[in-house]
């Protein structure tokens, strides 16, 4: 072969070369994703007053551990760090920078609890590391201006309590209610949807009291409201306490029409220890399919669901919803992770995560659909109100569509 045609294959390499450069070059990463891995970082209340609420975590490492076995994500295995942070916001805040200063994860993943969450807020948005699909339904997750760095998940809380005062001045208009509350932002947040949905029947609240995480329980709480005479009670309680309350005011004869948070709807995690019995006629929203509800037991999302149980997390409730909560979620972000391709980028998970556009895992009820955008980071805007049988929730009404806050 001549020099002169050396030269020309010599050429036309370094020509392919660099044509086939912009395509590698289009890989992009910040801490917590290389070519093999992608670190999530996460705390969860494995033990303390919310550690009900714990199955969660454990349901979504299952899920990663099916997705890493199915080969990954865009062919990069999940490395899942989550801690126990036992409901407390101090222990929270440092655990959390161990997570993005030490474990250089590239994302906190549905760390759960509003006093949690708020915790860490200021420092997730300053260090411009996703704080993503948090575990809470805080109305101020959905602020993409003022922290755009962080992103709710589920229906947020103030809608559902304004659901509730709809229901509860269309079925019993001259209703007297009474109002238990956790002290803290989660609490209070709900309290703020119940007060703006009743407008002005609010003086229709003839009492309303408090409790704190650390007291052990709120039996003296129900007796206060039962003697301010209220026929509506609503609870809004995180699950051991949901269960105290449920279980006193059936005790003590106390018998008015009573409004259950949704956080606490779990049969396994809450209604069971409260008594099935006791916890006839409550009232409650729905977003995602409950495995106890008969309706479901030849659907193919849960049945799915129960093998996945079965195989990945054996030691699980199979009548805990809190386990398809945490199925159904982590579905979201392994979307938004392969929606981000070769970019995983901090910048470009929020930007994917801001994209979710009529994205339903069939785990959530039908017409039921998660749509976000930039100036709408609240995935989940629509419930069905439902009433506890003593076996099994069961749906009533319409799909209620919330708008956006």
């Amino acid at each position: 072969m001549s020099i002169k045609h050396l030269l020309v294959g010599a050429s036309a390499a370094i020509a392919l070369a660099l044509a086939a450069a912009p395509a590698a070059a289009q890989k992009k990463y910040d801490p917590g994703a290389s070519d093999t891995e992608i670190k999530i970082g996460q705390t969860m209340p494995y033990s303390g007053p919310a550690s009900a609420y714990g199955t969660i975590g454990k349901a979504e490492a299952a899920y990663f551990k099916m997705i890493n076995d199915q080969g990954g994500i865009n062919g990069r295995k999940i490395n899942f760090i989550s801690l126990d942070d036992a409901y407390s916001p101090p222990k929270t805040v440092e655990m959390v920078r161990r997570l993005v200063e030490q474990d250089e994860v590239l994302l906190v993943f549905q760390t759960l609890g509003t006093p949690s969450n708020t915790a860490i807020q200021k420092y997730m948005n300053a260090k411009k590391v996703p704080q993503l699909f948090v575990a809470t339904g805080a109305t101020k997750w959905n602020d993409p201006t003022g922290n755009p760095w962080t992103m709710g998940w589920q229906p947020n809380y103030q809608t559902e309590t304004q659901i509730y005062a709809k229901h509860i001045l269309k079925e019993k208009p001259n209703a007297k209610i009474a109002v238990l509350y956790q002290n803290d932002d989660y609490g209070k947040d709900y309290l703020k949807g119940l007060k703006d949905g009743l407008g002005d029947k609010v003086k229709q609240i003839v009492a309303e009291v408090s409790y704190e995480v650390s007291e052990p329980t709120v039996d003296s709480q129900i007796v206060q409201l039962q003697g301010s005479g209220a026929d509506v009670f609503v609870n809004i309680t995180t699950p051991k306490f949901a269960a105290q309350a449920i279980r006193k005011a059936f005790d003590i004869g106390w018998k008015p029409v009573h409004y259950l948070n949704n956080v606490s709807v779990g049969v396994g995690s809450v209604l069971t220890p409260a008594g099935l019995e006791k916890s006839v006629g409550l009232i409650s929203t729905a977003y995602i399919k409950d495995p106890v509800d008969t309706q479901w037991a030849s659907d193919k999302a849960i049945l799915d669901w129960t093998a996945w149980m079965k195989k990945y997390y054996p030691d699980g409730s199979l009548i805990d919803n809190t386990n398809v909560y945490g199925y159904t979620v982590a579905q979201t972000l392994v979307q938004v992770l392969k929606q981000c391709g070769d970019n995983l980028t901090r910048e470009n998970v929020m930007k994917q995560a801001a994209s979710l556009k009529d994205f339903a895992p069939d785990t959530l009820l039908p017409g039921i659909k998660m749509n976000t955008g930039p100036k709408d980071f609240a995935p989940i805007q629509s419930v069905q109100l439902m009433r506890f049988d003593g076996k099994t929730w069961v749906r009533f009404g319409d799909i209620i569509q919330a708008d956006a806050q």
